[in-house]
C-alpha cells in the first residue's frame, strides 16, 4: 500500500464584499495546537495551507482532511473572515504584501509583479516513491493521464468578479511563472538533478522549491508529488482525486518496474492538453494523450478509471472511486457548481456563501 498525504490551499475572504483578506497569521494563531501543527503560511496573506500527515488508508485522509478544514473554518470564523475552498481570487486581493521572509523578498526583486499575482489555491497529493530513478519514471508515465485528473478539480472559474469561462483560472494564471509546467520527459534521477541543477545555476529558478512541474519529485519527502490541479470544493471531491492520484502512481510503478517504457507525446500537445482540461473541466472535450485526438471528457475518465482499476481493486478504493465518479458526473466540478448557484442568483457573493458552505461539509 502506498503512503499518501494531502495539501491544501484555502483564501480567506471578506463574507460582505468576497474579497480576500489578509489575516492568515490571526487565523493561524487561533487554530487549535494540533491544526496549528498541521498548518502552513503562504505567499498571500490571505492563504491558508493545511497538511495531512502520511496515511495509508483513504479513511485516515477524509478523517484528517475533515478535521483540518473544519478546525480553519471555526478559526476563520472567529477572525471574521470564511475559509473558502476556491483555487483563484474571486474578487480581489487588496492587500498582496508578503509575510516578512528572505525566500518571499527575493522572489518579487527578481520576478517583479508576477510574485505579487493574486492568491491561487490548489490541492498536492504526494505518493511515497523512495527510488528516484523509478520515481522519474513514473512521473514520465503519468504525464498523458495528469489533464484527465486535472478536469476533476476544476474550481476556479471567477476572477476578479468576472466568469472566465474557464474551468481552471488557476491554471491558466500559473502558466504565467515559467517553472509551472508539465512534466519534462527525463530518462532518470541523473537527468532530473542536472536539469534543476542548472536551472538554479543559470538564475533562472532561486531553488529546487520552484521546480513546480505538474508531477515532480517532492525535494522535501520520498514522494512523487502532483500538484496541478484546483483545490477540491469539498472532501469528497478531494478523496475522490487523492484515490486517483495514488491509483495512478501505483499503476506507473507497475509499467516501469516491467521496463515499459512511458508514451512521450509533443510538449506542445501535452500543454495544449492542460489548457483544454483548464477551460472546459468535465462539461466538454479532453485531449487523449495517447494519440492527440479531442474525446468527450466522461469517455476519457472512464477509460482512465478502467486503467488503474487493478490498483482500486488492490488498496480497497474500486467502490470510492466508482461512487465519487457517480455523484461528479451527476454534480459537475466545484467550478460548475458554483456557476449553478450565479446563475441562480446572479451573485458572486452567493457563490462563494456556498462554496465556503461546501469547503467545510464533511
Amino acid at each position: 500500500m502506498l503512503t499518501v498525504g494531502v495539501e491544501e490551499e484555502f483564501l480567506l475572504l471578506d463574507p460582505d464584499t468576497g474579497a480576500n483578506a489578509p489575516v492568515a497569521e490571526k487565523v493561524r494563531a487561533a487554530l487549535p495546537e494540533q491544526a496549528r501543527r498541521q498548518s502552513r503560511a503562504e505567499v498571500r496573506r490571505s492563504m491558508l495551507e493545511m497538511v495531512t500527515g502520511v496515511c495509508t488508508d483513504l479513511r485516515d485522509v477524509r478523517d484528517q482532511l475533515g478535521s483540518l478544514r473544519r478546525a480553519a473554518a471555526i478559526a476563520a470564523d472567529d477572525a471574521g473572515v470564511r475559509l473558502t475552498a476556491v483555487a483563484a481570487t474571486p474578487v480581489s486581493e487588496p492587500d498582496r504584501s508578503v509575510p516578512d521572509d528572505p525566500r518571499y523578498h527575493t522572489m518579487i526583486d527578481r520576478f517583479g509583479p508576477l510574485a505579487q499575482d493574486p492568491a491561487l489555491c490548489g490541492m498536492h497529493v504526494h505518493v511515497g516513491v523512495d527510488d528516484r530513478d523509478l520515481a522519474v519514471q513514473v512521473c514520465n508515465h503519468l504525464r498523458i493521464w495528469l489533464p484527465v485528473i486535472q478536469a476533476l478539480t476544476g474550481n476556479s472559474p471567477f476572477f476578479e468578479g468576472a466568469d472566465t469561462g474557464h474551468s481552471s483560472w488557476r491554471n491558466v494564471q500559473l502558466r504565467r511563472w515559467f517553472s509551472v509546467a508539465p512534466t519534462p520527459y527525463l530518462r532518470d534521477a541523473r537527468e532530473h538533478d542536472r536539469t534543476v541543477d542548472d536551472l538554479i545555476a543559470t538564475g533562472i529558478m532561486i531553488d529546487e522549491g520552484m521546480v513546480q512541474w505538474y508531477a515532480r519529485l517532492s525535494p522535501r519527502y520520498p514522494t512523487v508529488e502532483i500538484r496541478m490541479g484546483d483545490v477540491c470544493a469539498d472532501v469528497d471531491d478531494a478523496v475522490l482525486v487523492t484515490a486517483l492520484v495514488r491509483a495512478a502512481v501505483d499503476t506507473a510503478l507497475g509499467e516501469a518496474r516491467a521496463g515499459r517504457a512511458a508514451p512521450d507525446p509533443r510538449d506542445a500537445v501535452v500543454s495544449g492538453a492542460h489548457w483544454r482540461a483548464a477551460r472546459d473541466g468535465l462539461g466538454g472535450d479532453l485531449v487523449d494523450l495517447r494519440d492527440g485526438r479531442a474525446r468527450p471528457a466522461w469517455e476519457l475518465i472512464g477509460e482512465f478509471a478502467a486503467l488503474v482499476d487493478p490498483s482500486l481493486r488492490r488498496s480497497g478504493d474500486r467502490q470510492l472511486v466508482r461512487d465519487g465518479l457517480v455523484r461528479l458526473r451527476e454534480t459537475g466540478c466545484g467550478a460548475d457548481r458554483q456557476r449553478a448557484v450565479h446563475r441562480r442568483t446572479g451573485d458572486i457573493r452567493a457563490a462563494l456563501e456556498a462554496a465556503a458552505l461546501w469547503t467545510r461539509t464533511t
